[in-house]
């Protein structure tokens, strides 16, 4: 990217997506391949009145080490910097941004699933308030990218590693309405965010019950609570900031009741995950419970197989989200191999985790359906041909998406 789409790049992720405003502090997950935008936000965050910005690098060959040589008291086991940092989150001047962008990920791919799991599994358990944060929504953050050398390569491959990296450049600008032909500064943005914010507005007020998913090899069925929510387009915090999630974004999504999944899926997009590739996803639910699974490969089967059955109610869906044709990411007809992309190209589930603010009230014991799990992973399963109808309190089929194209 040039210096003025950096800039206008870095201003959409803290002005458009964070409220981000002077006085307020930063913290920057970045991997080295994306320090230059961990600069250009650092950068853009003092410019505004930050009171202070630290950047945390991941390093994929340190977390190999942890489980290749650490032992099993390894497993799970976090320092005090980290835990002081986790419950700093929750603070209301605190904002916090991810970027990724694929380097060295590869070095994860011969971990044994159960034992990535029982990582996560155990890290969480042992910082519970990651949890309670999570369902109040106190912690202010987004996801973002960076177009890496290594990822540009992966999504781009016949051409120079620095056209792929400007290809790649173009196209996040472009999907997160930061293009030539848009608005200036992050307008399409923010005035995207309002469009989508007000569909899913729009589909909690048609009060569905169930939702029936089709298309290519899929064909699926979920049931909502009466306290169902539809999500899009951001939200606003436990502090009262508006805030999105991901940069970009395309979706409406739910969190479906957990017991409640039957059929099939297929996926249309491959899934980039633990540093492996699993093409050719498909199965069976029945009881909101995954009982069937298939890959292109046997041994990427075995291993998600693995990974979901080591984490409880990994096998049961914690959304589903639908995008339609229109979206940008969909209409450019690349797979990108990182699933901020790749889930706002076409609509999708995820395994594991449900978002509690999708519900219009608080949980407690009760969870009103939404599933709980340490992990979350979206399988993309839409196409051109998508059709998802809807089943409201009274009985009412409605048409949400046909051939592709919304119809609410």
């Amino acid at each position: 990217m040039n210096p003025a789409e950096l800039a206008r790049y870095a201003d959409a992720v803290l002005f458009g997506s964070l409220s981000f405003s002077a006085g307020d502090e930063l913290v920057i997950e970045a991997n080295h391949g994306t320090r230059e935008f961990a600069v250009a936000l650092a950068e853009a965050a003092y410019r505004a009145g930050a009171r202070a910005v630290e950047v945390v690098y991941a390093d994929a060959r340190i977390a190999r080490a942890k489980l290749e040589l650490g032992g099993d008291a390894a497993l799970g086991a976090v320092t005090a910097t980290q835990i002081a940092r986790s419950k700093a989150y929750a603070n209301e001047n605190v904002a916090r941004i991810w970027i990724l962008g694929s380097f060295e990920n590869a070095v994860a791919a011969k971990i044994p699933a159960a034992k990535s799991a029982e990582d996560i599994r155990q890290t969480l358990a042992a910082m519970p308030w990651i949890e309670t944060n999570r369902a109040t929504e106190r912690v202010r953050g987004t996801i973002c990218s960076w177009p890496t050398e290594e990822w540009a390569a992966q999504v781009y491959p016949t051409v120079s590693v620095a056209t792929a990296q400007r290809k790649l450049a173009q196209d996040i600008l472009s999907f997160c309405r930061l293009g030539k032909s848009d608005p200036p500064g992050h307008d399409g943005w923010t005035t995207h965010l309002a469009a989508l914010w007000d569909r899913a507005t729009h589909l909690t007020d048609l009060s569905l019950r169930e939702v029936h998913i089709r298309d290519r090899g899929t064909d699926l069925r979920v049931s909502l609570p009466d306290t169902a929510r539809w999500r899009g387009g951001g939200d606003v915090n436990a502090h009262g900031r508006r805030i999105a999630m991901n940069i970009p974004t395309e979706e409406c999504f739910v969190s479906p009741n957990a017991d409640s999944t039957e059929g099939t899926f297929t996926c249309s997009i491959p899934l980039r995950f633990a540093g492996r590739l699993f093409e050719g996803l498909s199965g069976e639910f029945r009881g909101g419970r995954l009982v069937r699974l298939n890959a292109k490969r046997a041994a990427d089967r075995d291993w998600f197989a693995s990974y979901l059955a080591s984490i409880p109610n990994a096998e049961r869906l914690g959304e589903i989200a639908l995008v339609d044709s229109t979206s940008r990411i969909g209409k450019k007809g690349v797979t990108y191999f990182e699933t901020l992309l790749d889930e706002n190209a076409r609509a999708h589930i995820a395994f594991g985790n449900g978002f509690p603010k999708s519900r219009t009230v608080p949980l407690g014991r009760n969870r009103h359906g939404v599933n709980k799990s340490a992990t979350h992973i979206d399988v993309m399963i839409g196409t051109d041909e998508l059709e998802a109808t809807g089943l409201t309190s009274s009985g009412e089929r409605v048409a949400l998406i046909r051939d592709g194209l919304w119809q609410v």
